[in-house]
């Protein structure tokens, strides 16, 4: 059974102008075509936003009545939301769409100090072969605080996903020096998406193998989106065989966010 999986930061929906992009985010994130969608900064609300682009401008209105997480997933998925960040005009955190049922779900906050509010979303999806624990995660901006979360989430899927239960965990993790994987790998038994199709030549494996050298894993490039050279978003699986992964990027996605979108195709072993 193929799933297809996407996760995107969508910088909750506004340009960096402040303009607002949820009508092409939605045209985008529809897009992918993926049964599985991990968001991050997603507005659950946002009053001051609402109230200026909420109206109708030549017919049609620039931001949704609700969360963006239900406007995203329109008619084709159920979505839930986790709250993570809350303040005076509104809230945002991370949000699952899914075209499989959701039989339940937590967020866990994993906030590491008082300016960044962090949180891991846990959903049980339904498939037609078993089920899948999802995580959508969004690591802090300290390596500090990072290592922290990650070993909080490394205890969640534990406890949540016992005996190597089929397991994706998605998201922004701004690691960009790549410190967290191996860490990940070991405790969890996950490989990273982009690890696996290979992002090497095939002659430079041969000489790596020669040498007796392990090919470099580098995850993709995400950020900017207008140029992505920083290594922040992953994909992170078990209980999978990946068939495919891609970065979405080029001048249209460089408008919609400051990161760029990774879709993957996997198999359900």
């Amino acid at each position: 059974m193929k799933i297809k999986v996407a996760t995107y930061n969508i910088h909750k929906g506004v340009s960096y102008r402040s303009k607002p992009r949820v009508l092409a985010l939605k045209q985008a994130i529809a897009a992918f075509e993926a049964d599985l969608i991990f968001l991050q900064e997603v507005q659950g609300q946002h009053d001051r936003i609402a109230a200026r682009f909420g109206e109708e401008h030549h017919g049609a209105k620039h931001w949704p009545g609700g969360g963006q997480h239900e406007f995203f997933a329109g008619e084709s998925h159920q979505s839930v939301y986790g709250l993570n960040a809350q303040y005076d005009h509104g809230h945002h955190g991370n949000a699952l769409l899914s075209a499989y049922p959701i039989a339940k779900w937590t967020n866990t906050d994993v906030s590491d100090h008082a300016y960044e509010a962090r949180g891991i979303l846990h959903s049980v999806v339904e498939t037609p072969k078993g089920n899948v624990h999802c995580y959508v995660i969004h690591l802090g901006l300290f390596e500090r605080s990072r290592v922290r979360q990650v070993e909080a989430l490394i205890e969640a899927v534990k406890l949540s996903a016992p005996n190597n239960e089929p397991v994706i965990i998605a998201g922004d993790f701004n690691d960009w020096r790549n410190t967290l994987s191996a860490k990940l790998r070991k405790a969890l038994g996950v490989v990273e998406v982009f690890d696996e199709v290979g992002a090497g030549s095939s002659l430079g494996d041969l000489v790596r193998t020669l040498a007796r050298r392990q090919s470099a894993l580098r995850p993709a490039r995400t950020f900017p989106s207008a140029l992505p050279f920083f290594r922040l978003d992953r994909i992170y699986v078990r209980g999978f065989e990946v068939e495919s992964a891609q970065v979405l990027h080029g001048p249209i996605w460089a408008k919609l966010s400051d990161h760029a979108p990774l879709v993957a195709t996997l198999k359900l072993l």
